[in-house]
């Protein structure tokens, strides 16, 4: 899903910049697994066969990632939460409109929960990234604001993209545009952050 919880595309993000290919985890890997399936589904069948699918994988990916983890994060159940809704709505009522407004949704969620951990001096992202990459908290609240105006955009550009153009365009977009545009904000975010940290923490990260 490319409404896939956006802290795994950041990881992988960071991972693929530090040529690490070998450490990217597993957990992350695994939250592609969803839109992998819908993608496929779609080509060979239809928007509602993929639809039935995307809610499948996804309760399989929380199936796999508790066998192997012994841990759900909350995110990863928020989604799944917003998948089934919206997954089931569209089947029943036969209606894509609902599998099209999940991802506008969603990423108002994620806007919503970095804005509201930013208010709350707690930014989620610090949280996930502060341990790599050290730098001021104005630094971190300039990220934030960066990646909550990106979430609402990206909502805002599926609204018309959903609306306005054909389905298939509407599915090439969630699978391909999207993950291009969050992968491609991960490089500008890492460059930034990397810009700021001093110098000898950019020689750790340089040195792994």
């Amino acid at each position: 899903m490319l409404l896939v919880y956006p802290a795994a595309r950041v990881t992988l993000g960071l991972s693929i910049l530090n040529s690490h290919f070998d450490n990217i985890p597993m957990k992350q890997l695994l939250d592609f697994l969803p839109l992998v399936i819908f993608f496929a589904v779609y080509k060979f069948f239809d928007i509602y066969v993929a639809s039935g699918a995307l809610i499948a994988a996804t309760a399989l990916q929380l199936i796999v990632t508790y066998a192997l983890y012994k841990k759900i994060e909350k995110m990863h159940l928020v989604t799944f939460v917003m998948v089934t809704f919206f997954g089931t709505l569209t089947l029943v009522f036969h209606d894509d409109t609902f599998i099209k407004w999940k991802v506008t949704v969603v990423y108002a969620l994620f806007a919503i929960a970095l804005a509201v951990s930013q208010f709350i001096n707690k930014p989620i992202l610090k949280s996930m990234l502060g341990k790599e990459l050290v730098v001021e908290d104005r630094i971190w609240a300039h990220v934030t604001w960066y990646w909550v105006t990106f979430f609402i955009a990206c909502g805002l550009i599926n609204i018309y993209v959903a609306f306005s153009l054909s389905q298939e365009t509407w599915v090439n977009f969630k699978v391909f545009g999207l993950t291009a545009l969050t992968l491609l904000n991960t490089v500008v975010t890492v460059v930034y952050l990397f810009k700021h940290m001093p110098e000898e923490h950019k020689k750790e990260l340089t040195k792994k």
